[in-house]
């Protein structure tokens, strides 16, 4: 089982060019959505957003921002930290962010360990990847951003009896990340029937990636993961 990958864990950065409108939101409003690691994080993160927030959650790699955008608009009390560096997607999401008039979602468009690392130690209520690159080649699982380091990470940025939530139509990174968490002693897997990881989370608003799965026939699988 691999240990830790110091790189990258995702691909390319760039694909279609960026709108008008995108670019322009990127220059006028990414600046102030954009988190910056290299200054310390405020101890409440709740400052960090333009509403009052009584949580916060994160989700990594957040692709379309389909699930990221309809959790900020149902939980307009929760700040939603969203990572994703794909230029397009979050070109897609800044726009919905800002024309929605959203005050609880802050943004960051590169290496999410950057993030995880930065964030105060059980600073986060809730955490969610969802689809994550799956990497299929085996040389190149050790991209697999489930790791036992990235793990620990998120096991630090977590309070104690929050959760994290995996999803994935991809079987073996589905197995890959119930053997990490079954060896790591900060998480626990939650299922207790079959139904616990075939059903999504209660106001799952589905995803274009998920759909595409099911059009091709994969089964997506749905992980929740007790941080104790």
């Amino acid at each position: 089982m691999t240990d830790f990958y110091d790189g990258s864990f995702y691909g390319r950065r760039k694909g279609k060019p960026l709108t008008p409108r995108q670019s322009t939101l990127m220059e006028t409003d990414m600046p102030r959505l954009q988190l910056d690691p290299s200054v310390p994080a405020p101890a409440d993160l709740a400052s960090l957003f333009e509403a009052p927030v009584r949580e916060v959650w994160l989700e990594v790699g957040f692709g379309g921002g389909e699930h990221l955008l309809h959790r900020a608009r149902e939980n307009p009390d929760v700040g939603i930290i969203g990572i994703e560096p794909f230029s397009t997607s979050m070109g897609k999401a800044l726009v919905e962010v800002v024309d929605g008039g959203l005050k609880n979602v802050r943004l960051y468009d590169d290496d999410a360990v950057q993030i995880l690392d930065w964030l105060p130690e059980a600073s986060l209520s809730l955490a969610y990847q969802l689809y994550p690159d799956p990497w299929h080649k085996k040389r190149h699982w050790k991209r697999r951003f489930i790791s036992p380091k990235n793990l620990d990470r998120y096991a630090r940025a977590l309070r104690p009896g929050s959760q994290f939530r995996f999803a994935s139509d991809i079987d073996t990174y589905v197995d890959w990340t119930l053997r990490h968490i079954r060896d790591h002693e900060a998480f626990e897997w939650t299922a207790e029937t079959a139904d616990d990881w075939r059903q999504p989370w209660a106001g799952w608003p589905g995803t274009r990636y998920e759909a595409k799965a099911l059009r091709e026939g994969r089964v997506p699988r749905y992980l929740t993961f007790l941080r104790r």
